[in-house]
């Protein structure tokens, strides 16, 4: 390609430029619209409802349905969902608690739905998250719900059981886990690695095969173990991009997990109901008598009406001993007929059913 190519090929890309930054402070000047007309239209008593889950995850379904490359249509996705996170925060910025210190996954899950545009607010414990919101001190919160290789996040099922919550949405996070080591670390006299306990499960088998013979330590986060391996000479840590990048700490080994298909499921909480978007999950916890066929009598509404279960999940009731409540999540939102008429015969069998919330579909 000559220079003269080269140099027309930039001026056109300066153009397009200009006209992507004009179009994107067009968006924002008609989201502090949206705001003033929210604001006037309120009632006395009344709060604004700035952050709609249902109305963001149609408009990102909608730039993937109509995206024609090269950009793939989850890197399109991610785009328009850092601008639309901007924009939202000249309405209201919102705040967003997640299980942290910094660098955890959970944060990392906050920025792929939020954008990184909110304050996001890293608490100490899974229930301190359920907390916040229960208080109001924050919008949402992130937790994580279940892994694809080492099951459900128990603390978090316990945590539906204890505090009154409305799901508003789900994110998929990818999750990678590094070998990671300071700058005073000593690689060949490593005498502990730390992280998470889940994190070390799913390291399980690459640790057995590189690191027999070294000190497995179980911590609180991630986040957690990235921070002690910086002021220690022998121990490693296991964490992902953000931990690393965070504390400033040095790859000894890449994608260490043991399935390459490793990903957690993380849930939004809130207090707002999320109205239906054709594409939608319920969440419920059921408790039923303890009886023969109590599981079968379960199920089998939803089996008549044809509708999809997801997960299907126990815990041990706080109500008696050797009795068991079911978290179950499925296809479907909680004012659709056929979910109606499922949730009518289950509370006619159940002890008690509590509906989670209904949301849509992971996007991203």
């Amino acid at each position: 390609m000559s220079e003269q190519e080269l140099q027309a090929l930039r001026v056109r890309i300066d153009n397009l430029d200009e006209r992507i930054l004009e179009l994107i402070s067009d968006r924002a000047r008609c989201a502090e619209e949206v705001a003033r007309v929210k604001m006037k239209e309120l009632k006395e008593g009344e709060s604004p409802v700035f952050y709609r889950p249902e109305r963001e995850a149609q408009v990102l379904k909608r730039v993937m349905e109509r995206n024609q490359g090269p950009l793939g249509n989850e890197e399109m996705a991610r785009l328009f969902r850092e601008i639309m996170s901007s924009c939202l925060a000249l309405e209201n910025p919102l705040k967003v608690a997640y299980l942290g210190p910094e660098g955890t996954f959970s944060q990392a899950a906050a920025m792929k739905h939020f954008g990184h545009a909110v304050i996001s607010v890293p608490m100490a414990a899974i229930d301190e998250v359920f907390r916040e919101v229960a208080a109001g001190a924050v919008n949402f919160g992130v937790v994580p719900v279940e892994n694809s290789t080492e099951g459900a996040i128990n603390h978090t099922l316990d945590s539906f059981l204890e505090h009154d919550m409305v799901i508003c949405g789900e994110v998929e996070l990818r999750i990678h886990h590094h070998l990671l080591v300071g700058d005073t670390t000593q690689t060949d006299k490593i005498t502990r690695i730390y992280s998470h306990a889940q994190s070390l499960a799913q390291c399980r088998k690459w640790l057995d095969a590189h690191y027999p013979n070294v000190e497995r330590v179980a911590v609180s986060s991630n986040a957690d173990a990235a921070k002690r391996v910086k002021s220690e000479w022998n121990s490693a840590a296991i964490a992902g991009d953000m931990a690393a990048n965070l504390y400033g700490l040095t790859k000894l080994a890449e994608k260490i997990e043991d399935r390459p298909d490793n990903s957690t499921r993380f849930l939004i909480i809130g207090s707002q109901e999320v109205p239906p978007t054709g594409d939608d999950k319920t969440s419920i916890i059921v408790s039923m008598r303890n009886k023969p066929g109590a599981l079968h009598e379960l199920l089998v509404p939803f089996h008549n009406n044809g509708i999809d279960l997801t997960r299907i999940e126990t815990r041990p009731s706080r109500s008696g001993k050797w009795t068991y409540v079911f978290f179950i999540d499925f296809v479907g939102h909680h004012r659709d007929p056929l979910i109606k008429d499922v949730l009518e015969k289950l509370a006619q069998e159940a002890v008690a059913l509590k509906v989670l919330g209904s949301y849509p579909k992971a996007v991203l």
